[in-house]
């Protein structure tokens, strides 16, 4: 019978020594992609609530839109978007045990990092 109990053991509460594996810290951002993505529900809502309301409204709009300051929001929100989409896919690729395998699933978490990275930069170059 072992003598040490759960209190015996090592505990590190520094957070910033803390090094996740690859799998743990792509999951983790979905995670936090996701709710922001979600929180941006009603403003997108919105949004597009104005754009059906009258030419005038949706013409005003875009003006606003325009503003250089909201475009480097948008550009800020594109990486949880596409960081949550290759995400995604990658976990429905595990659920169905493609790429399970800890070498398959360290690789498609760096895909799925640079993936998000490349198509945010895209569109930043594209607008």
């Amino acid at each position: 019978m072992n003598n040490h109990s759960y209190r015996d053991r090592p505990k590190n509460l520094d957070l910033r020594t803390i090094r996740l594996p690859i799998n743990a810290l792509v999951s983790i951002m979905h995670r936090l992609s996701g709710c922001v993505l979600f929180l941006l529900i009603p403003i997108i809502l919105f949004v597009l609530s104005q754009t059906l309301k009258s030419e005038n409204d949706f013409d005003n709009l875009k003006i606003i839109l325009a503003s250089p300051k909201l475009k480097i929001i948008y550009f800020v929100l594109l990486w949880p978007f596409f960081h949550h989409f290759y995400a995604g896919i990658r976990h429905l690729a595990m659920d169905i045990h493609i790429a399970s395998s800890l070498v398959k699933a360290i690789y498609t978490g760096r895909v799925v990092l640079a993936l998000g990275f490349v198509s945010t930069l895209i569109v930043i170059v594209l607008l």
